[in-house]
């Protein structure tokens, strides 16, 4: 049985520069010490890139309407078909490094129920990587002078044990809203949804989205309002990094620190946390945006 089950639903392998990428980042984690990758879906080019990669291929994954994955199938058919201590999904742009499963280990020997997240850096990748060598390093090296830190919304990997997040609605991955219930539910639940953007380095390899219709980004997609609808409503998709409630930091975990925008963001989710008050929380953040709107008109 493997440590970690790690899985995903790549787009197609149609688009040369897709192609590239998403073989970047899965070869990446074929390297992860105890770890069984799995791909889920009947894209185009799959089966074959699993085939050439020597990881794990699930087909027949069931799809929304417009034919994008089903969040809840995906995680269902990875616990079936991989049980394991640790799962992660990570979308399939993601490069992870090679200290990925040593974080996740100390840190799963030191608490039964978490989910650990992160910012990633944007890197423009163009051409297939060598993973030889010290490639590592390497890449790091790159991302150091060419990189760029994303804001901290939007999150492209959750790492969590198997006693969490065993029954999910049925989101449609791709579209917008699914990685902030992940970080909601965490909350709500009372176990630590903790941020490990200190300690661990992912690289988003940039592209457009030309693979989504008009190649306009998912938050104006019709699915993202269902989404919304399933999450329970807008308040619940609002979580992003700064709802983190602990952070992992030189291999310890510590209380998350607080800044303006953090402390606010628990004054807005408090009543949605403590009280089940979507309208007292909508209303605190209603506040809060026309006070940041005020600080940015001249």
């Amino acid at each position: 049985m493997p440590l970690l089950t790690l899985f995903s639903a790549p787009k197609p392998f149609t688009d040369p520069h897709i192609a590239t990428i998403q073989r970047n980042a899965i070869a990446s984690w074929a390297k992860l010490p105890e770890t069984q990758v799995l791909l889920e879906g009947d894209e185009p080019g799959l089966a074959e890139a699993a085939n050439d990669l020597g990881v794990g291929h699930i087909p027949g994954l069931p799809r929304s309407p417009s034919g994008a994955p089903l969040m809840d199938a995906m995680f269902r058919l990875a616990r079936q078909n991989s049980p394991s201590q640790l799962y992660c999904i990570a979308n399939a742009d993601i490069i992870l490094l090679p200290g990925f499963v040593e974080t996740a280990q100390r840190l799963s020997s030191q608490m039964e129920r978490f989910v650990m997240l992160g910012q990633r850096w944007d890197l423009d990748v163009d051409a297939a990587l060598n993973f030889s060598g010290d490639w590592s390093n390497r890449l790091l090296e790159q991302l150091a002078s060419q990189g760029k830190q994303h804001r901290p919304a939007g999150s492209d990997y959750f790492l969590f044990p198997a006693a969490c997040f065993d029954d999910l609605p049925a989101f449609t991955i791709g579209r917008a809203g699914w990685d902030n219930w992940m970080i909601y539910h965490a909350r709500k639940n009372g176990f630590p949804a903790i941020d490990a953007t200190r300690d661990v380095t992912i690289i988003h390899q940039n592209h457009d989205y030309s693979h989504l219709p008009g190649g306009k980004p998912h938050y104006t997609h019709p699915e993202t309002n269902e989404n919304i609808l399933l999450a329970g409503g807008r308040p619940m998709t609002r979580f992003t990094l700064l709802d983190t409630n602990y952070r992992l930091e030189g291999g310890k975990i510590l209380p998350q620190k607080m800044d303006a925008a953090r402390l606010w963001r628990r004054v807005e989710a408090w009543p949605l946390l403590a009280l089940d008050s979507t309208r007292l929380s909508n209303a605190l953040w209603r506040l809060g945006k026309l006070f940041r709107k005020s600080k940015t008109t001249p």
